[in-house]
């Protein structure tokens, strides 16, 4: 016996889900996540290279 899937249910749920989505953000919504995406990373960053630098500080020999 040989079974075939039919995909257009599921296709049709996905797209129907993805496009509901879409049309219910506002493009505030968009700016405002890239915003605070921007700012994120620049946090992570700069926080990363405080510890690198602290890590540096107590790692390297002292001179007399």
């Amino acid at each position: 016996m040989q079974h075939t899937h039919d995909h257009t249910t599921a296709w049709g749920t996905l797209s129907g889900t993805a496009l509901t989505v879409l049309a219910t953000i506002d493009s505030m919504d968009i700016i405002k996540t890239v915003v605070l995406a921007i700012i994120g990373a620049s946090v992570s960053f700069s926080v990363s290279l405080f510890w690198k630098w602290v890590w540096r500080f107590f790692k390297e020999p002292k001179e007399n």
